[in-house]
């Protein structure tokens, strides 16, 4: 027991982990992210209605969303965004490796009349002959990614690309690294009954790493059959070092905002949006 609860408060390397997919894929905790994806009025696996209203309307106006133009979401989910990006009369493309998220994003789609190409896929492996006017990852899916997996993804978004084009994120901020703090917690059914439809106890471990100005969440799941670990890593940035970051990917960074609503980026914001084209 001594060493399974030492492994447990382990501090790992960062990004010795991986298992962002495993929230996706697994029956049960897709389910329950989907359930978050689709309620209006919480900031959790997608923010609230109210903002994706406002985020979608000025992606539109910004980005001159209309027919001819074309974009692509990665990370789509449940299709909140792209279902308001296709009611532009642009040419609209998502693409998610959670097929349950999809399947529902398909329904809506169809219920709305609206043609959208929902494309099941990891989007680290995406490859494609298309070229898009705008590229979108929001909900800060950029900053759960390692280095390799970054600079393979800005990779292909250059490539992906159409002259002219431009790419839309957001990100944590150094800020967001300093207000978060370390600890450790443990619960019965933590997270109302988040992780297992089965009983089971639950580690939860933050950890930061004050160098890379990275943090982890670290979540240690038993029941009675099993056990599971989820690693939630977020690399937070300054402006020097994601516009080094993208540079380095032949990606220049043209305007900041605090978040993908438009408004503007003041030193306090937790989160900050980008809009970077090729160089």
């Amino acid at each position: 027991m001594f060493n399974e609860l030492k492994e447990i408060h382990r501090k790992p390397r960062p990004f010795e982990h991986y298992t962002a997919e495993e929230l996706w894929t697994d029956e049960y905790t897709r389910g329950r992210m989907l359930e978050l994806h689709l309620d209006p009025t919480v900031d959790a696996a997608s923010r609230s209605a109210a903002f994706i209203d406002a985020s979608a309307r000025w992606i539109t106006e910004r980005f001159t969303l209309e027919r001819g133009r074309s974009i692509i979401d990665f990370g789509c989910g449940p299709g909140l965004y792209t279902q308001r990006f296709a009611g532009t009369g642009a040419s609209v493309t998502g693409i998610d490796f959670s097929e349950n998220s999809l399947a529902y994003a398909r329904g809506k789609a169809a219920e709305s009349g609206l043609s959208i190409d929902y494309i099941h896929a990891n989007y680290l492996e995406f490859q494609t002959d298309r070229a898009f006017d705008l590229i979108t990852m929001i909900m800060c899916d950029y900053t759960a990614l390692g280095p390799s997996q970054r600079r393979t993804l800005l990779i292909t978004f250059r490539r992906l690309l159409k002259p002219g084009g431009a790419v839309l994120l957001d990100v944590y901020s150094h800020r967001y690294f300093h207000k978060t703090k370390e600890r450790a917690a443990y619960g019965f059914n933590y997270m109302d009954r988040f992780w297992s439809a089965d009983d089971y106890y639950c580690f939860h471990s933050t950890f930061k790493y004050d160098e890379e100005k990275l943090i982890l969440d670290a979540y240690s799941i038993y029941t009675d059959k099993s056990r599971r670990r989820i690693y939630n890593w977020a690399q937070c940035y300054d402006r020097k070092t994601l516009r080094d970051e993208f540079h380095a990917s032949g990606l220049r960074i043209i305007d900041y905002y605090s978040d993908v609503s438009g408004n503007a980026c003041t030193e306090d914001t937790e989160v900050f949006a980008i809009v970077a084209g090729s160089e």
